[in-house]
């Protein structure tokens, strides 16, 4: 059963198909991730398995979470995510999971955090378009009317303004996996992915509505 896997971008680069043609591909170095807890309607009231992924030091960790992994007898894990399952008895506390529950030709969904830019204006941000730039205009990079003055007399909440972009949480989905490197622990997944070299992300199979599982 593919479940999905945590693993860390390593960065870009282009493989080759059968047909002579150059693939972007994101390096992605997926697991192994280790079973830390498997939850059950009759507990915690739905279905789940949690899984962990990066070591760490114990110092690094608080009492409570080192408790957690203690129960599940897991080792100190940076990362600990859930999925929902509807055959959890298929999992026990301590089993490993890698890269080798997907095949070439998968499609995924691919769970990261965006790069953050910090500030950006309306032209960067939302795509706005420029104002004139003829000598004595005042609209080179103006947002124009944020709304009447009277009625409703404010601005309205969630109207596109300049501000902070990226940094937030985004799901590429449908990208198909090129390759699978299980003695590695690399998944080749083409096209881009959100984040920067050494971001933490979820690797989760596709679901396609309609399609059987």
């Amino acid at each position: 059963m593919t479940v999905g896997i945590l693993g860390t971008k390593l960065g870009m680069t282009q493989v080759f198909d059968s047909d002579g043609n150059a693939v972007p591909v994101t390096v992605v170095h997926a697991g192994p991730v280790t079973v830390t807890q498997v939850k059950t309607e009759t507990k915690e009231g739905y279905k789940a398995i949690q899984v962990g992924y990066g070591k760490t030091r114990e110092k690094l960790l608080s009492k409570p979470e080192l408790g957690h992994l203690k129960t599940s007898g897991a080792e100190p894990v940076k990362h600990l995510r859930e999925y929902r399952l509807e055959n959890v008895s298929d999992f026990t506390i301590g089993q490993t999971l890698d890269v080798s529950q997907f095949k070439d030709g998968d499609i995924v969904d691919v769970i990261g955090t965006s790069i953050g830019k910090g500030f950006a204006g309306y032209q960067k941000r939302h795509n706005f378009g420029r104002g004139p730039m003829a000598h004595g205009s005042k609209n080179h990079r103006q947002p124009g009317s944020t709304g009447a003055g009277t009625t409703p007399g404010r601005v309205y909440p969630g109207k596109r303004m300049a501000g902070r972009l990226g940094g937030k949480q985004i799901t590429v989905k449908k990208l198909t996996i090129v390759k699978v490197d299980a003695a590695n622990n690399v998944l080749l997944i083409k096209g881009a992915v959100p984040g920067k070299a050494g971001a933490l992300l979820n690797v989760i199979p596709t679901v396609i509505i309609g399609k059987a599982k």
